[in-house]
């Protein structure tokens, strides 16, 4: 068992990194992607962006409180999925009432990419008071948060499956490889959305039917709308 000295204080911390980690990732794509950036700005309006970050606000304040408040402690809640999965409904009503067709999601996959990265880390160092923590296990490789029981370090899980993903994601776009020049957004929600669906398992939180929580579902609904843009052909490589 791996004993963590958790604190609720290090999530602010962990969420501080996370943003300078995806300023970071954002100055990369501006620098060595100019064209993509360019595209998303020709094709979008300051709209764009105030529906995107008030679908990402709302979206991870609603499912993440709807999560928690059916919890055996209830408090409101965010969560990074429900961010995800609201700027991306935003977004798409926003292009859909503007007649934008393609994908403008590009830019965005590195940047979300290491947030997530840095930002779930933050989450396990917040030990239990954050209400991310896995369920117990007697694997060598377990967690105690501060109560003397080790559980699995799903934060953990997440955050080594999108440094796979990202590392891989990388290598294709600097290499031009068509599914990370014209689908990499898509590519990036459906990855995403797979793994987190896999690790919900693996959480404490309560079931809406059968062993299926609230973010099973957004997942499915993620994977959904990522797989269609996929194999519909619709994305555009102009703006990966």
């Amino acid at each position: 068992m791996i004993h963590i000295a958790a604190a609720p204080s290090y999530h602010y911390v962990g969420d501080l990194a996370a943003w300078f980690a995806a300023f970071l990732g954002a100055r990369w794509v501006y620098r060595r992607r100019r064209a993509s950036v360019e595209g998303l700005g020709r094709q979008t309006a300051p709209g764009y962006f105030v529906s995107l970050a008030l679908g990402a606000a709302l979206g991870a304040w609603l499912l993440g409180s709807l999560n928690t408040l059916r919890d055996t402690h209830p408090a409101l809640s965010h969560s990074i999925a429900g961010a995800l999965a609201g700027a991306i409904v935003a977004v798409e009503l926003w292009k859909w009432a503007r007649g934008v067709r393609g994908s403008t999601g590009g830019p965005f996959v590195i940047p979300l990419a290491l947030g997530i990265i840095v930002g779930r880390l933050g989450c396990l160092f917040a030990g239990l008071a954050d209400q991310t923590h896995g369920i117990p296990t007697s694997l060598a490789w377990s967690v105690d948060l501060g109560d003397g029981i080790g559980r699995h370090p799903v934060q953990a899980y997440e955050s080594l499956a999108m440094a796979a993903f990202l590392g891989v994601y990388w290598h294709a776009l600097l290499r031009e490889r068509a599914w990370a020049t014209q689908y990499g957004f898509h590519a990036f929600v459906l990855f995403y959305a797979v793994q987190r669906f896999a690790w919900e398992f693996l959480k404490p939180y309560p079931t809406l039917i059968g062993p299926f929580n609230v973010f099973h579902f957004v997942m499915i609904g993620l994977s959904v709308y990522a797989f269609l843009w996929i194999t519909r052909g619709r994305a555009r490589p102009a703006f990966a």
